[in-house]
């Protein structure tokens, strides 16, 4: 019997920056549920990838004096190293700089263009440059960008439109007659009330004022827009309008799009009205989650509030990591983040329930039966609902994951964690090894202890994948048959010649004082791992020598009025006296500066600092929260060259 196909993606990202931790999140549920469906069988397509053309890339690219490819490339191999690190089981992933996506997208382009529903015309209007995004006079927040605040451009080119409000009846239709196309219900009702039924307009879906994009073959000067382009690779991917086309066959329409709630409107209304123009069936569902937010705001680079997922993996390991991300928030609400809890999740969750039960299960079987566990079993009083809790469990974890409800499949399996301890209490296992005819009722309670073990490490799987197999090693468990998820629908089949093999801790508790200031510094530092320089990151010599620096004595120095970090210093260079404003005060007094000699970069353009103009700046270097001024030694005259 063939396998049911199961298809589901994440967003494509955009490359402009390193991924942070909400990325993550999105792209460890889609794993999660891709995990789970191939536990039960289905023949899964997990799709994820990079959205790398827009004028933004090409203006950073053009600003490194690097080719916007080149530019991207790096970023990709970064995020590609972050998806193992978090232990992503991608089944493809798309770059929409891939040749077969690009020649995807200009036939799409081209079969819209021949149906009458791509036009030519010319656009004015509002554009948010780091969104990609164009927007009315009535979509902007004061005057700003309504997805990330940012100020707008008012922009006129020549360009070429999708007749999105063509579809507008047709979508409402749609939505309205179709409850699972968009969830949760909170975004259907946002989509239909804030922009279907206020009136769509045209879309936007060509470029000439930039050249990093995919060109339309019929009109030379013109690149795709990006939503025409990113949109796609989900059909793309597949191989749809290509000369292989059977995994479009096979896998379309998507089961669901897990994408973050800011892009919501691009792939219920956008793409769901490309796809009706191109006569495809539509995705079955969208689910819309929240944010990953610090102190209520959604983590960004502009807020300098981002977390790097490869410091905290690096410490906790991916499988802490990502059961956080998993049990912390409900799916499609926004969630907090912070050090504390997530260190506190870890203490409570990992290391207090799950790893205290298989370090006492393991230690006891290994204590009262060494390497030969008796085969004579005595039930006791609280036996059938340890067994019937566990099978259950099942069935609550198989419900709620069905509809996406990660959260709340981690409660329903901490509780069978947690009564299973509790079945420790009640029995008493270290009373029993203390009388001889005790003998089968404690190999009873060692087994139940063993055996809802063996469910609960199938049951963690999907969220946790290398987790289930250090407690199968330390419980000797080698038999693939009963690491099945359809093995867990029946208690009992662990076999009862259990073999243990006791290891290190699995979850060790973590001293929480001392390693939020750990993780706290090492997160200020951005620490990750060495990274190889390529040859584009190099400059030469020319560029070095572009770079003046000079010795000068400091002889006046005072705070700056009304700025806590910083202090004015009077610098004599040779013959001449300037006025430096440096962010030091917190490491250096004024009366400590006077007399110094320190190294001063003489020709930065002048800027003013709280008011302050300040001509050059003294070189320092960071040591945790304190900062060194860069000093000579010697009987050096102020003004020296530093070469």
């Amino acid at each position: 019997m063939a396998k049911k196909p199961f298809y589901i993606t994440t967003p494509i990202y955009y490359p402009s920056d390193k991924l942070h931790i909400g990325h993550s999140y999105t792209t460890v549920a889609a794993d999660t549920m891709a995990r789970y469906k191939r536990m039960r069988g289905y023949d899964v397509m997990f799709l994820t990838g990079t959205d790398e053309h827009g004028q933004k890339i090409e203006k950073v690219a053009n600003k490194q004096g690097i080719t916007p490819k080149k530019y991207v490339d790096n970023i990709v191999d970064w995020i590609k190293d972050l998806w193992k690190t978090m232990d992503i089981s991608y089944d493809k992933f798309i770059r929409t700089t891939d040749k077969e996506h690009e020649e995807t997208v200009q036939k799409i382009f081209k079969e819209l263009y021949d149906k009458g529903d791509i036009y030519k015309g010319s656009y004015e209007g509002w554009y948010c440059t780091p969104c990609e995004s164009f927007f009315t006079e009535r979509q902007l927040e004061d005057g700003k960008c309504p997805d990330c605040g940012r100020p707008v451009d008012k922009v006129k080119e020549e360009a070429y439109f999708f007749k999105l409000s063509k579809y507008q009846d047709k979508l409402i239709e749609y939505i309205e007659s179709h409850e699972e196309f968009i969830q949760p219900k909170t975004r259907q009702n946002e989509m239909l009330n804030n922009f279907l039924r206020p009136g769509l307009e045209d879309l936007c879906v060509s470029r000439t004022s930039f050249e990093w994009g995919i060109p339309v073959e019929f009109d030379k000067g013109h690149v795709v827009y990006v939503w025409l382009d990113a949109l796609s690779n989900y059909i793309s991917a597949l191989g749809y309008s290509s000369d292989n086309d059977e995994k479009y066959k096979k896998y379309w329409p998507v089961d669901v799009h897990l994408v973050g709630k800011e892009i919501v409107r691009f792939h219920t209304i956008i793409w769901p009205a490309m796809l009706m123009a191109l006569g495809e069936p539509l995705p079955k569902q969208v689910f819309g989650h929240g944010w990953l937010v610090i102190n209520g705001g959604k983590m960004s680079k502009s807020k300098g509030n981002v977390v790097d997922p490869k410091i905290l993996v690096d410490r906790y390991g991916s499988d802490s990591i990502r059961y956080f991300l998993m049990r912390e928030i409900a799916f499609g609400q926004d969630g907090n983040f912070t050090n504390e809890t997530l260190i506190q999740r870890i203490n409570s969750d990992l290391a207090n329930d799950l790893g205290n039960l298989v370090s006492r299960t393991v230690a006891m079987i290994k204590k009262y039966f060494g390497d030969e566990f008796l085969t004579k079993f005595e039930a006791t009083e609280y036996d059938k609902e340890v067994e019937e809790m566990a099978i259950n469990t099942v069935e609550k974890v198989e419900d709620v994951m069905e509809q996406l409800f990660f959260s709340d499949a981690l409660v329903e399996i901490w509780n069978l964690v947690r009564r299973t301890n509790k079945y420790i209490d009640e029995t008493r296992p270290w009373v029993l090894a203390k009388e001889e005819d005790k003998k089968p009722e404690l190999a009873n309670v060692l087994y139940h202890l063993a055996e809802n073990l063996r469910i609960i490490s199938i049951l963690i799987e999907p969220f946790m994948p290398n987790t289930p197999k250090l407690i199968r090693e330390q419980l000797g468990i080698t038999d693939e048959g009963i690491m099945t998820w359809e093995s867990t629908k029946k208690w009992g089949t662990l076999s009862k010649d259990i073999k243990v093999n006791q290891g290190n801790i699995i979850f060790p508790r973590i001293d929480i004082t001392k390693e939020l200031n750990e993780l706290e510094e090492a997160q200020k530092a951005g620490k990750e791992e060495p990274k190889e320089v390529k040859e584009e990151d190099y400059i030469s010599i020319d560029d070095f020598a572009k770079v003046e620096l000079k010795v000068g004595e400091v002889i006046e120095c005072n705070k700056v009025e009304g700025a806590d970090k910083l202090l004015v210093s009077k610098i004599k260079i040779g013959t001449e006296v300037r006025q430096i404003v440096s962010g030091i005060a917190k490491s250096y007094s004024p009366g400590e500066m006077i007399g110094k000699k320190v190294i001063v970069v003489t020709n930065l353009k002048p800027v003013k600092l709280r008011g302050v103009l300040s001509e050059g700046m003294i070189l320092a270097a960071s040591l945790k929260k304190n900062l060194v001024v860069a000093t000579v030694d010697g009987d050096i005259n102020s003004g020296a060259v530093v070469r």
